[in-house]
């Protein structure tokens, strides 16, 4: 096992999306959105970067992105796809990394699924 540290976390990102990519539930969410996976995770690894170390030079908005993800399905994103995606970022996490970092990316994570899915719900009015 190593630590989770800035110069791995895009390892992280990329293992994470490939489960992403093809999991039955996300793959359809997110495959028909993302089509330069590379520079996603890039930029996820940037959003990332900034939250664990803070360091890095993330913009955007998450919560606007994942409000157009959900419009762009017509409103079908639930808690239980905000359930898979802790799910496979705990899964790979632990599959290769530990230490309180690692810890951190995974409180962070349920944080974060739980501010997204709540504002997600409000914002459709």
């Amino acid at each position: 096992m190593n630590k989770l540290e800035r110069e791995n976390l895009i390892d992280l990102i990329k293992s994470f999306y490939s489960k992403v990519r093809d999991d039955e539930m996300l793959g359809p969410i997110f495959n028909p959105i993302i089509q330069d996976w590379d520079t996603h995770e890039l930029h996820i690894a940037s959003f990332w970067e900034r939250n664990l170390f803070l360091s890095g030079d993330f913009q955007g908005n998450p919560l606007v992105k994942h409000q157009e993800v959900d419009t762009f399905h017509i409103n079908i994103i639930t808690m239980d796809h905000f359930g898979q995606w802790i799910f496979l970022w705990v899964e790979t996490i632990n599959e290769s990394y530990e230490g309180d970092v690692a810890e951190k990316a995974k409180r962070m994570a349920r944080k974060m699924a739980t501010f997204l899915f709540m504002n997600i719900v409000k914002g459709r009015g």
